[in-house]
């Protein structure tokens, strides 16, 4: 009587604890719940081999009677509340994990081991006895799980308003065929006797009716409300999760929805204080603007979608191309800006390999896509963004009308005394 008492309370701490890490799941997140459901496959196998106890209809184990029925009751809690994309996170990443602890066992018999100092040497025999009864075990369970979500759907026909026994007979059903299929490897691996498998299913038939009614209760009672948690309930995790959604909102805000590039709000702001600080440092500052030749026909012959994946292939080649302190921007439709810490002479090279690398792109070689782009520099008529723009937009609109495809700065008097101030104070 003592054992079945045990066994009833291992059942209720078993599914009281799973579905409070569960229930809090939108809380501490959803893995919490998984990496917990997997940790207990190890102690299942183990208590499933060699640890048995006796009750009036046989000899059972806690492993296999309340643990692994709860797990199976858990995955199906993870499948009627989540999805089944979820449900086979766990599924796989059991059968994958345990089929690499099997490979890792089979180098770790390789090695020369050593003694310890009381002269005991680790059991290789039963680590290779463990590792197939989980292998086959985990295999079982991939089943059993693809068996009960495809029975609980098929039952949902005609037992739709009956939860419980919807429930009960899914789990049933699954355990039986489980427990036939493990005791088949624990005979043959570890020598079970033929009552083992008579007082292991009566044991999961009463696990099943056990966890039935206690996942309908939760359901019913817990699972229809919001979780209200106190306020002071916090964690290190936390904070860093609330500080990474903050910096990645404040990274994402001031960004072109298409390209992901930063877009001409934050040209407007950063690039007036990129032009201040190359006047007050003395840093050459060159801006860039770099146009799609023939853009609208690219729209006209293959649809706004393909002119989408140009201008996100155009984003791609200006990043890298860009260095790391360089900024690039879409500023238009197709016009882009680059604000460069390059002096004139340099930021037309930079232009013309900008050019040569979008023409070479794989991503729009079949368009034969060509660019042009006009370059212009902080110096002394260029002393805010606005002079910047208009200079480097003079010639950008300069090479549209003389054959595109082109790179034009012609450095003017200012520009080229910029270029030579530069390169002395460099040389210092």
């Amino acid at each position: 009587m003592l054992n079945s008492f045990l066994l009833l309370a291992e059942a209720i701490v078993y599914f009281s604890v799973m579905v409070t890490l569960f229930r809090f799941r939108k809380r501490i997140g959803l893995g919490v719940f998984i990496c917990a459901l997997g940790v207990m496959h190890f102690l299942e196998t183990y208590l499933a081999s060699v640890f048995y106890v006796a009750l009036p209809f046989g000899m059972v184990s806690p492993g296999s009677a309340v643990l692994f029925s709860g797990k199976l009751v858990m995955l199906l809690l993870l499948y009627m509340k989540e999805d089944a994309a979820t449900v086979r996170q766990p599924i796989y990443g059991l059968l994958l994990g345990n089929a690499l602890m099997i490979g890792l066992v089979l180098l770790l018999r390789l090695h020369a081991i050593a003694p310890l100092p009381d002269g005991r040497l680790p059991d290789i025999g039963f680590i290779d006895e463990m590792g197939w009864l989980m292998v086959w075990g985990t295999t079982l369970l991939f089943v059993d799980a693809i068996l009960i979500i495809l029975l609980y759907e098929k039952l949902g026909r005609v037992l739709r308003k009956a939860r419980f026994a919807r429930i009960l007979i899914c789990v049933a059903c699954v355990l039986t065929f489980d427990q036939a299929g493990f005791f088949t490897a624990l005979h043959f691996v570890a020598g079970a006797p033929i009552a083992v498998f008579f007082g292991g299913w009566f044991a999961k038939m009463a696990a099943a009716l056990t966890f039935s009614a206690m996942l309908v209760a939760y359901l019913k009672w817990f699972e229809v409300r919001d979780v209200q948690m106190p306020r002071g309930l916090t964690d290190i995790f936390e904070t860093l999760t609330y500080r990474e959604r903050y910096e990645a909102l404040v990274e994402h805000v001031g960004r072109d929805g298409l390209t992901g590039l930063l877009h001409r709000g934050r040209f407007d702001a950063d690039g007036e204080a990129a032009v201040q600080s190359s006047l007050r440092t003395a840093r050459p500052l060159s801006l860039l603007i770099v146009d799609v030749d023939h853009f609208k026909s690219i729209n006209d012959r293959f649809g706004h979608a393909e002119g989408d994946k140009v201008l996100k292939a155009v984003a791609t080649v200006l990043c890298e191309a860009a260095g790391a302190e360089d900024q690039v921007f879409r500023i238009g439709g197709e016009e882009f800006a680059i604000l460069s810490s390059r002096p004139h002479s340099v930021a037309r090279l930079f232009g013309e390999s900008v050019r040569t690398a979008l023409k070479a792109s794989a991503a729009t070689s079949r368009f034969d896509l060509t660019v042009s782009a006009g370059v212009s520099t902080v110096s002394e008529t260029t002393q805010c963004l606005a002079d910047l723009f208009a200079l480097a937009d003079q010639r950008l609109y300069k090479a549209k009308s003389t054959g595109r495809d082109r790179v034009v700065g012609e450095p003017g008097g200012h520009e080229a005394d910029a270029d030579i101030a530069w390169t002395r104070s460099a040389q210092i």
